[in-house]
Order: C-alpha cells, then sequence, then structure tokens
C-alpha cells in the first residue's frame, strides 16, 4: 500500500454504517475478493438482494475511484486536461439533469468534481440508497415506522437505473485515468492497485448488465486483455 493511497482521496470516503446488513454484505464481498477470483467475487450472494447487492458495491466502487483519482490530481490540470476525454475519439460533456440541465464542456478535473460531487449526493440520499437494512431500531421510532425498520427500508423503483448511470460515470473516470495518466500512475507505482480495481468494476458491470457495451468502447481493448483469460 502506498502512503498516497492511504492518506488521500478526492472527495470524503462514504462510509457503510458497521452494524447493518450492508457492512456484513461488504465485508463478505472483500472476504471473497481476497481469493482472487473475481468472477466470483461479484457474484450475487445466495439469498441476498439484488438492490442491496448493487447498493453495497456501487459505494465500493466510489470509494475506490475517489482514492484511485486522489492519487493523480496533481497531474491533472485544468491547462493539461482542458476537455474531459477519454483519448482523441472521445469527449464527455456535463449535465446532471438539475443544476445543470443543458450538457456544457468543462476541464477534465471540473468534470470530475460535478461528477464525484453529484454521485456522493446520490449516496446520501437516504431514499435512494438506505443504509439502515439490518441496524437495530432506534427505541423512539413509532409502532409502524418500527415494522418499517424492522422489514428494512425499501429501494425505490427507480434505484437500478440511478445505481447504472452512477456506473456509467464513474467508468469515464478510469477511462480518463488510463487513457490520460497511466504514465503517472505507473509513475506511482499504482498500476496493479488501477487494474485490480477496473478489473472488479468491469465484471461486476458484466455480471449484472449495468451499463451498456457502447459506453464501455473507450476501454474495450483493455477490457478484453484483462478479461479473457477468466472467461
Amino acid at each position: 500500500m502506498s502512503g498516497n493511497r492511504s492518506s488521500k482521496t478526492f472527495k470524503p470516503k462514504k462510509n457503510i454504517p458497521e452494524g447493518s446488513h450492508q457492512y456484513e454484505l461488504l465485508k463478505h464481498a472483500e472476504a471473497t475478493l481476497g481469493s482472487g477470483n473475481l468472477r466470483m467475487a461479484v457474484m450475487l450472494p445466495e439469498g441476498e438482494d439484488l438492490n442491496e447487492w448493487v447498493a453495497v458495491n456501487t459505494v465500493d466502487f466510489f470509494n475506490q475511484i475517489n482514492m484511485l483519482y486522489g492519487t493523480i490530481t496533481d497531474f491533472c490540470r485544468e491547462e493539461s486536461c482542458s476537455v474531459m476525454s477519454a483519448g482523441p475519439k472521445y469527449e464527455y460533456h456535463w449535465a446532471d439533469g438539475t443544476n445543470i440541465k443543458k450538457p456544457i464542456k468543462c476541464s477534465a478535473p471540473k468534470y470530475i468534481d460535478y461528477l464525484m460531487t453529484w454521485v456522493q449526493d446520490q449516496l446520501d440520499d437516504e431514499t435512494l440508497f438506505p443504509s439502515k437494512i439490518g441496524m437495530d431500531p432506534p427505541s423512539i421510532l413509532s409502532p409502524c415506522a418500527f415494522d418499517a425498520f424492522l422489514t428494512g427500508v425499501p429501494f425505490k423503483r427507480n434505484f437500478m437505473s440511478v445505481a447504472k448511470t452512477i456506473l456509467k460515470r464513474l467508468f469515464r473516470v478510469y477511462a480518463h485515468i488510463y487513457h490520460h495518466h497511466f504514465d503517472s500512475v505507473i509513475q506511482l507505482q499504482e498500476e496493479a492497485h488501477l487494474n485490480t480495481s477496473f478489473k472488479h468494476f468491469i465484471f461486476f458491470v458484466q455480471e449484472f448488465n449495468l451499463i451498456d457495451r457502447k459506453e464501455l468502447v473507450p476501454l474495450q481493448e483493455l477490457i478484453e486483455k484483462l478479461t479473457t483469460k477468466d472467461r
């Protein structure tokens, strides 16, 4: 582990509450990852809820990308990365549908700041990403709220749609790093960490068909290289 990785993140880390069912799921995921078999690590554990599994992993990927981008922010500047792109063919314009409705062209650091702030807002929204599932209920809850707590906070109908948008946008950060900052990643001796993180991410989105193939085209060759031997 490098000093950079442990001490620097781009945005505050999103924590899953200890004692919650999601915390247990995260520990399960980490333990399975330790086996080295990423294909098996991403599979839905038997008897678990798909929405909750996607939620836990989405938070984890946000934290991973947060750390990875945090290590190279000194190299990703307005002057050198004046456009958010993934190589010469792919350029991304930012819109979130709320604050910025019409896509705007901006630098990579500005785009990624918009993106990670937007993701953070989604993850902090308890109606979208309920974190209290499986925790002991507070004693002050009313009988109706107590029952709701015991059965778990249901995920909203649009949860999977939001999760797919989050993952699609997080992919763009990987794509920018690989296309424009991989030399810096090598210089920092972070390439093994980046490759493992991205491989885990790709296996996960492939397992549950969470990102359209056309969105993955900027890193298609790398994806094939990283995943072929595991098929």
